[in-house]
């Protein structure tokens, strides 16, 4: 081809090749989200010590090796996938726009939030089982974590100095111990939800024994804030 054309041609060949990149990056993206949601289901039915990579590989449709190519090995997988999972329930924390309601009614609102949360994402408390077991040797490694978790804890810090200032809330309650005995209230019913129905003889999981826990875990969580 003369120069002349070439020269002619270049913006059209750049903005060819500038698509071509785009759509693999848009591809590359895709495939590590499939990737992610595939393991996240892996680990969660099987723990870190039962999940095979083969097994992931399958359920994403893709080759072993592009497992590897993304992730490394399994650990870094499970740790990206914890990551994900907690990047999840941060951005749908942050859609409550807790600053803009009143102390109480927001913090009644991050009870009912965090307990449909684990109720519709079963596996995040798989998975947080199985790194618990693992005395969270992968988040401890993570760079991530604390990053997403800071503005929680200070968001809900702000809500309790509103309600104190206000005169709904009480002084002196921690951010980060209450968010804790929130997630605890879920956590704890719904991780031991066979045992404890096999105790008490109660279907657990039934909508009028779920309605009841909401109920009881926001006056628990309110006598507590209130002055």
């Amino acid at each position: 081809m003369p120069l002349i054309h070439r020269l002619v041609n270049y913006p059209d060949m750049v903005a060819r090749t500038a698509n071509v990149v785009e759509i693999r990056s848009r591809d590359a993206d895709r495939t590590q989200q499939e990737i992610l949601a595939a393991a996240t289901g892996e680990f969660a039915a099987h723990g870190f010590g039962g999940a095979r990579i083969d097994a992931i590989a399958e359920r994403a449709g893709v080759n072993k090796k592009l497992i590897y190519y993304y992730f490394e090995g399994k650990d870094e997988l499970f740790l990206a996938v914890l990551e994900q999972t907690y990047a999840d329930i941060r951005a749908a924390e942050r859609e409550l726009h807790l600053e803009a309601k009143d102390p109480l009614q927001a913090i009644e609102s991050l009870v009912a939030f965090t307990w449909r949360h684990y109720l519709a994402h079963p596996e995040f408390l798989a998975l947080l089982n199985s790194e618990n077991m693992l005395s969270a040797g992968h988040l401890k490694r993570s760079s991530r974590i604390r990053q997403m978790n800071s503005p929680l804890i200070e968001g809900l810090a702000n809500v309790l100095a509103r309600g104190e200032k206000s005169g709904e809330l009480r002084g002196g309650v921690d951010a980060m111990q209450l968010y804790i005995s929130i997630a605890g209230l879920a956590y704890f019913y719904l991780s031991n939800k066979h045992t404890l129905g096999a105790i008490f003889g109660l279907d657990l999981m039934k909508k009028d024994a779920l309605d009841e826990r909401l109920a009881h875990m926001q006056a628990v969580v309110a006598s507590y804030v209130q002055a």
